[in-house]
């Protein structure tokens, strides 16, 4: 029997996807303990190990470049447009070098969350590509107008060649792929590593669940986050993974990689975020109320925050609100969810039972 191989090609873009695409991957290894993963991401390999416990390949290659940011709200338009038109110029030079690398390590399916130019590896390798998202940076380029009108075009283009699609919740039409088989899952994301009690005790976390407030805004950071509005809340705890952020003495920073956001949301009353798949989806896979601000410029966010008003208690926060205001959003009930159905949160499974049904593992 040879072992099964398996190539997972992550957007060079935050750490969003590459956290929900590891939960996959973790539970793909999970279930098929033989299988050898190829993880071809440009995200931190520590950020990897935190989801997928058992060995794999990494192999830090970027093939798309998302939106460029200062942080996890400011993107420089320009620098994503001259990077997307060098990435086309250089295509053919960079599918020759992965279709090589897939060949010798006989690869047979890949699973890309969701850079498009996965598409023409699989094809010129001659095995499937599927691809896993609940949207594609064409649609978020169409939304910056007619100077992305050429680029979008384009990646359309490459995600139509898609084989299957796993369309996470939350998603935008994803109209490029309407020649391709859509599978609608549930929510991925990871679970807890340590019980309640023992990550309270490890990080002296003693306030009351509904005054202990998650700060997380991806792997990018945030400037803004007005830490000082923090210090009127003298009997709470609040929880970042800022390392910039003030020494405050209700400020609890967490700096040992070994620790996810999803790992602290049980203890926590409220996650403030940005509107981020990964945050809303393990957020309400746990039933733990999501606060998030409104973003007009970046097309996917109408999406998720109907998802989380549908599906998860919630407050939602203009900019302002956020930034400038006094945080008395804080005491302030939550707005309940409109649905009375519960959403399907069993994505990792479905999409690695379907992979290792085709590989045969």
């Amino acid at each position: 029997m040879k072992r099964p191989i398996l190539y997972i090609a992550i957007t060079n873009h935050g750490f969003g996807h590459a956290t929900r695409t590891a939960a996959v991957a973790g539970t793909i290894q999970k279930l098929c303990p033989e299988i050898l993963l190829i993880i071809v991401s440009t995200a931190p390999r520590w950020l990897l190990e935190s989801y997928i416990k058992g060995d794999f390949i990494h192999r830090p290659r970027g093939f798309d470049v998302g939106v460029v940011q200062k942080d996890s709200l400011t993107m420089d338009k320009a620098t994503t447009l001259e990077k997307l038109l060098e990435i086309k110029k250089n295509q053919n030079s960079i599918v020759a070098s992965e279709v090589n690398f897939i060949r010798q390590n006989r690869v047979q399916l890949i699973l890309a969350d969701i850079p498009f130019l996965a598409t023409k590896f699989a094809k010129a390798a001659g095995i499937p590509c599927w691809m896993m998202s609940n949207f594609g940076f064409d649609f978020i380029y169409r939304s910056w107008g007619d100077n992305f009108r050429e680029v979008a075009d384009w990646i359309s283009d490459c995600y139509s060649q898609c084989d299957r699609l796993f369309r996470l919740p939350f998603y935008e039409p994803m109209a490029a792929f309407s020649n391709t088989t859509i599978t609608d899952v549930g929510l991925t994301g990871g679970f807890p590593c340590d019980s309640a009690e023992q990550i309270r005790a490890t990080w002296g976390i003693t306030a009351p669940t509904q005054k202990t407030i998650l700060l997380t805004f991806g792997g990018l950071g945030l400037q803004q986050i007005p830490y000082g509005s923090l210090q009127k809340f003298p009997d709470w705890q609040f929880i970042t993974f800022d390392r910039s952020a003030p020494d405050l003495p209700n400020i609890i920073k967490i700096r040992d990689h070994k620790y996810r956001p999803v790992d602290f949301m049980p203890i926590c009353g409220r996650v403030v975020s940005k509107p981020g798949f990964s945050t809303f989806a393990e957020a309400t896979r746990l039933d733990i109320p999501i606060v998030s601000v409104t973003r007009d410029d970046f097309a996917e966010a109408a999406f998720l925050l109907e998802g989380i008003s549908k599906y998860n208690q919630h407050q939602i926060l203009t900019p302002g609100e956020l930034f400038d205001g006094n945080w008395d959003f804080l005491l302030q009930p939550l707005q309940q969810p409109l649905s009375s159905e519960p959403i399907a949160k069993d994505g990792n499974e479905t999409i690695a039972r379907e992979v290792l049904g085709f590989i045969g593992c």
